[in-house]
């Protein structure tokens, strides 16, 4: 009787680490994800956002979005490679987060740069290819962000993981983006194509099974060597 009780607060307890935990990490999701929107608010008040500012915000927000998603097509990778499960529920939310910078990415771009004009933005689409590219991102990103709720999910059921696999293409469109929109430097966007790569044959299966094993022989061999040096 008193072992059974004793196992039921530890298992409450353990859940209330857990959900702790989370909180904190959604917390520093939100703080980590909101500090280059409150930066590159002060810089635009303090004036430090250089000779051309529409230009640098721009820069900034198409960035910030790009790193985000690698973020969140990390945590499934990571979960695979480490077994972190506490930080599967940050993947919506810098799902979501990327999404934001994006569409402020888009909007500076529509609105700053092209005023809203439908025959200019046309223009710079088809002139543009980075442009052209960029669009074809947001617009997979966007029902992947209208359909991220759990509502969503039980919707769509199965179908609501063939949608989300489009996250991939997404990311692979978003490194071209960046690519084509470079002229000289091309270091930023072979780094975020090198991590891409790594995380798109982290969910390849038979890497995936590979990595699994791995873990597994790993952790086999710490309880032994635990159960050794007892």
């Amino acid at each position: 009787m008193e072992f059974s009780l004793v196992s039921k607060v530890d298992n409450k307890m353990q859940r209330i680490n857990k959900k702790t935990w989370q909180r904190i990490l959604k917390l520093f999701v939100h703080i980590g994800a909101l500090l280059p929107l409150a930066v590159m608010i002060w810089d635009y008040y303090s004036g430090n956002l250089g000779a051309d500012p529409i230009r640098e915000i721009t820069l900034r927000t198409g960035k910030t979005a790009i790193i985000l998603l690698m973020l969140s097509l990390a945590v499934t990778p990571a979960h695979i490679w480490f077994g972190w499960k506490q930080i599967i529920p940050l993947r919506r939310l810098l799902g979501l987060y990327a999404f934001f910078y994006a569409a402020l990415h888009l909007i500076i771009f529509l609105w700053l740069d092209y005023l809203l004009d439908p025959q200019l933005i046309v223009e710079a689409l088809f002139a543009k290819r980075y442009a052209l590219v960029g669009l074809a991102a947001f617009l997979i990103l966007l029902p992947l962000t209208v359909t991220s709720t759990r509502v969503s999910m039980r919707r769509l059921g199965k179908r609501w993981k063939t949608l989300h696999k489009f996250v991939y293409l997404a990311g692979v469109l978003v490194v071209l983006h960046y690519f084509l929109l470079v002229k000289n430097s091309y270091t930023e966007p072979l780094i975020f194509a090198a991590i891409l790569a790594l995380l798109l044959l982290t969910r390849v299966k038979p890497i995936k099974l590979t990595i699994l094993q791995w873990r597994r022989n790993i952790e086999n061999w710490r309880v032994r060597r635990s159960l050794v040096t007892k």
